[in-house]
């Protein structure tokens, strides 16, 4: 009979099949390490971040909705036993949410926050965004976490002569990535009422086009109306593009430079994952990781084997012929 039984495949079948579940059940965990990271995340609410300019299922979405889309994959991708902060950027400050948190035991919670995130939550309509950064900086460095800024770099209003303003902190100190979100092809802005409801697009007139604190530009005795004590930058309104907006990727480049930031370009959520682990730093930690799906999934294997050979040749598994 034992000879017989070595010969049954239906004896070996069930014989994998016990063994693996015995594994299931009784295997340990097993001790991996893998890189986990502490990361402040934080993401531009201002004006100019409700330009539709991406695409998602074929519809045009905001900006912001895309960058709310790419956090969360972020989220989803870090290994247990990272931390993730939330903060938002509006007027110059960038204003904590809540601490950097594990991922994992705090996943919900997290992921919804970051969902609510709207622009609402705008205190101003200014948007002074290398403000927004140094501040941000200084946040992420009292976390020891490195910093994640989402932003399209459009500052409102402009740079006074197009220049940075300086930065007082150590440049690399705190690493991290600057995020350019949104089409390098101006867009109009949308505009809301004092409801909420968009009511149309900002016009030239509706937004700064020029910054006129500091000294006027070298080129204000030429402008019409010009007088030295009256009117230094002129007589006359300032003009331009300001009310279209676009990802400014020269201005975030140099941001970036000032403070040793990494720069990407968000072209779409899933880029977002990549581009944070080549920009910021890893450290090993031990996780234990539970194995006994795989031995699980050979005796399902196993089983399943057994019984649709027993329905294809059209017996009980108990009376097939060895």
């Amino acid at each position: 009979m034992g000879v017989r039984l070595s010969h049954d495949w239906r004896f070996w079948l069930l014989a994998v099949a016990l063994l693996a579940l015995l594994a299931a059940l009784l295997i340990p965990r097993l001790t991996l390490t893998r890189h986990a990271r502490d990361l402040l995340v934080v993401i531009d609410v201002t004006g100019s971040m409700n330009v539709r300019d991406y695409l998602e299922g074929g519809e045009p979405v905001s900006r912001l909705t895309t960058a709310r889309h790419a956090v969360r994959r972020l989220l989803a991708d870090l290994p247990c036993q990272s931390r993730l902060g939330l903060g938002i950027f509006t007027e110059r400050r960038s204003f904590l949410l809540f601490e950097p948190a594990e991922v994992c035991e705090n996943f919900a919670a997290i992921d919804g926050a970051i969902d609510a995130i709207d622009w609402r939550m705008a205190w101003e309509g200014d948007s002074y965004v290398v403000r927004g950064v140094h501040a941000a900086l200084a946040i992420a460095g009292s976390l020891t976490a490195d910093l994640v800024f989402l932003t399209d770099g459009q500052e409102a209003p402009p740079l006074a002569g197009g220049a940075l303003p300086p930065f007082e902190g150590e440049p690399g100190k705190v690493a991290g990535l600057l995020v350019g979100v949104g089409a390098t092809e101006p867009s109009p802005i949308p505009k809301y009422n004092e409801d909420g409801r968009e009511i149309g697009f900002y016009a030239e007139q509706d937004v700064p086009q020029e910054n006129r604190e500091g000294p006027p530009p070298e080129d204000a005795p030429s402008r019409a109306g010009w007088n030295p004590r009256n009117a230094p930058w002129g007589g006359e309104p300032a003009t331009g593009t300001e009310h279209l907006s676009a990802m400014r990727e020269d201005g975030l480049r140099r941001l970036a430079a000032q403070t040793g930031l990494g720069f990407a370009p968000l072209r779409d959520p899933a880029s977002l994952s990549a581009a944070v682990e080549a920009n910021t730093r890893a450290h090993p930690v031990d996780v234990l990781v539970d194995i006994a799906g795989i031995p699980a999934s050979l005796a399902l294997l196993a089983l399943t084997t057994l019984f649709g050979l027993a329905a294809l040749i059209g017996h009980r598994p108990d009376r097939l012929p060895a």
